[in-house]
C-alpha cells in the first residue's frame, strides 16, 4: 500500500511565493487541484491576480541587480544544491507529480530524474558564460563582447511535465544571472510550489524565484508582459496561445522563447529493424500516455512492412496496464482532465467514421477519472484530422507510403516542426532523410530525443529558440559589444 494523498501532500505549500515569502492572494480566491485518476479535489491553491503579478515583478526587479552581480560560482553552487535536494526528494516529488498530473509513477520518476539534471547541467554552465575579444579587421580597435543577463523573466509552463518544464527554464535563467516569475499551469501548480520550496532550501535569495499559480492566466501574464521591467518571456504550450503571447510581447519588444505545439511524424522504412522500430514507437508514443509535445503523432510506414509493424505495435499497446498513476502496475495513467479525453475521443471517432480501423483500443474508459485505451488505428485517411492535430493521448494512427520522397513529403506537410523519428538500417538514407525533415530535432533509430545537454526546440510554428544545452543559457543572455583600443 502506497502513501495516502494527505501523506503525499504533507508539507506542500498552497500559497503564492513572492519575494521569498509565502502569501495568499489578496482577493482571498483559491482554485481546486484535481486528481485525474479519480476526478476528486486534492488541494486548493491561491489564485494570483493582477496585484500579485505586479508584486512578483517588483520582487524580481528588486533582486535583479544583486543576483546579476553575484559570482557565477555562487549561482553554480546553489543550482548544484538544488540538484542534490531534488535527487534526495525524488520519490516524494514523483508521487506528487503522479497525483496531480495522473501520469504513471514510472513516468513521474523519469521526469523527476530528467528535471533534476537541468539543475546539474546549468550549475556547470553557470561558470561558462564566456564572451570574446578580437582585433577589428581594420586594426583600429578591439571588439570586446560581454554576455550579460537579459533581466527579469516571465516563465510560463504547461501541465504535462510540471517539474521538468520548470527546471528547464529556471536552471538556465538563474545560471545566467536572471530573476524569474514562474506561472505554472493551473492543472498542476503543486509541483511548481514544491520546486519553489526546494530552491528556497537550496539558498536562492528572496525575489530571485517567484511562483504565482493563477486561473486568470491570460490577464496575469499580459500584465507582466506590459511591465517595462520584464525583459524576457519563455513559454511552453500550444501554438495558439503562443501566437497571442508573441503579439503581446511585441508591445514592449520583450525577448521571447517559445516551445510550442508538435505533430511528430514517425517514419518506418522497409529496411528498418522492425523490433527496434516498435520498441522506439512505444517510447515515442506512450511516454506520459502520449501527453508530450515530442510524442509521435503520425506513423508513416512503408507499405511492405506496414502490416507487420502494425500488428506488433498493437500487441505491445494491448498489453499495457491502464490505471491510476500511483499503482505500481500501471503503465498508462489517466489523461489530465475531461477536456483532454473528449478531444482524443473525438479525433478517434472521426477517423473511424472516415474509414480507419481500430486494431486495438479505440474507446474512452468508464470513470471515475479520465482514461482512454491505448489505441492503434490502421487505414487512416490522409486528410484525417487526427493527422493534423496534436493528439496528446495514447493513440497511434498509421498511414502507408511507397517511396522515400513520399515519406518526407507527408512528414513535412504540417505547420509544425518540433521533432521527427526515422527508422532505417541504411545510415546514408537515415542522415539524408533527417536533413530533409523540417523539424528542430530528429530521433534517428531512437524513440527518445530529450537530453538536458542537447538543444531542444522546433522550427516553423513549433517555436523560437532552444532550451537545454549551452544554447539554452544563451537565450537568457544578451551580447554587449564594446569597441575599445589599447
Amino acid at each position: 500500500m502506497g502513501p495516502t494523498d494527505s501523506e503525499i501532500l504533507h508539507g506542500i505549500p498552497t500559497d503564492l511565493y513572492i519575494g521569498g515569502k509565502w502569501t495568499p492572494a489578496e482577493s482571498g480566491l483559491r482554485f481546486d487541484v484535481v486528481d485525474p485518476a479519480t476526478g476528486s479535489t486534492i488541494a486548493a491553491v491561491a489564485d494570483a491576480g493582477l496585484e500579485e503579478a505586479a508584486a512578483a515583478v517588483e520582487a524580481a526587479a528588486d533582486a535583479a541587480t544583486s543576483w546579476a552581480a553575484s559570482a557565477p560560482r555562487r549561482r553554480s553552487d546553489i543550482l548544484r544544491r538544488a540538484f542534490d535536494l531534488m535527487t534526495k526528494k525524488a520519490e516524494d516529488l514523483a508521487l506528487l507529480v503522479s497525483l496531480e498530473n495522473g501520469k504513471a509513477l514510472a513516468d513521474a520518476r523519469s521526469e523527476i530524474a530528467y528535471a533534476a539534471e537541468f539543475f546539474r547541467w546549468y550549475s556547470e554552465e553557470a561558470v561558462r558564460a564566456a564572451g570574446s575579444v578580437m582585433t577589428a579587421p581594420a586594426g583600429a580597435n578591439r571588439i570586446l563582447v560581454l554576455r550579460q543577463p537579459v533581466g527579469v523573466c516571465v516563465l510560463v509552463t504547461p501541465w504535462n511535465f510540471p517539474a521538468a518544464m520548470a527546471t528547464r527554464k529556471i536552471g538556465p535563467a538563474l545560471a545566467a544571472g536572471c530573476t524569474v516569475i514562474l506561472k505554472p499551469a493551473s492543472d498542476t501548480p503543486l509541483t511548481a510550489l514544491a520546486m519553489a520550496r526546494l530552491l528556497e532550501e537550496a539558498g536562492v535569495p528572496a525575489g530571485v524565484v517567484n511562483v504565482i499559480p493563477s486561473r486568470r492566466s491570460g490577464a496575469v501574464v499580459s500584465a507582466m508582459l506590459h511591465d517595462h521591467r520584464v525583459r524576457k518571456l519563455s513559454f511552453t504550450g500550444s501554438t495558439e496561445v503562443g501566437r497571442v503571447l508573441l503579439a503581446q510581447a511585441a508591445d514592449l519588444v520583450v525577448n521571447t522563447s517559445m516551445e510550442l505545439g508538435g505533430n511528430a511524424p514517425f517514419l518506418v522504412f522497409a529496411d528498418a529493424d522492425i523490433s527496434a522500430a516498435v520498441e522506439g514507437a512505444m517510447v515515442a508514443k506512450m511516454r506520459n500516455a502520449g501527453e508530450a509535445c515530442t510524442a509521435a503523432n503520425r506513423f508513416y510506414v512503408e507499405s511492405t512492412v506496414a502490416h507487420e509493424f502494425t500488428m506488433r505495435l498493437a500487441k505491445e499497446m494491448a498489453a499495457m496496464t491502464v490505471g491510476p498513476g500511483r499503482d505500481l502496475s500501471t503503465q498508462v495513467g489517466p489523461l489530465v482532465n475531461e477536456i483532454s479525453v473528449e478531444k482524443v475521443d473525438s479525433l478517434v471517432r472521426a477517423a473511424i467514421d472516415e474509414g480507419a480501423r481500430a486494431v486495438v483500443g479505440g474507446h474512452r474508459l468508464a470513470g471515475p477519472g479520465f482514461y482512454f485505451e491505448p489505441t492503434v488505428l490502421a487505414d487512416v485517411k490522409r486528410g484525417a484530422a487526427i493527422l493534423s492535430e496534436e493528439i496528446f493521448g495514447p493513440v497511434a494512427p498509421i498511414v502507408t507510403f511507397e517511396s522515400e520522397d513520399e515519406a518526407v513529403r507527408l512528414a513535412n506537410a504540417t505547420e509544425f516542426g518540433l521533432v521527427s523519428y526515422v527508422y532505417t538500417q541504411d545510415l546514408t538514407r537515415g542522415l539524408r532523410v533527417s536533413e530533409a525533415l523540417e523539424s528542430g530535432m530528429v530521433g534517428l533509430n531512437r524513440g527518445l530525443v530529450s537530453d538536458p545537454a542537447a538543444p531542444f526546440g522546433g522550427v516553423k510554428q513549433s517555436g523560437i529558440g532552444r532550451e537545454g544545452g549551452h544554447e539554452g543559457m544563451l537565450d537568457y543572455l544578451e551580447s554587449k559589444y564594446i569597441a575599445v583600443a589599447w
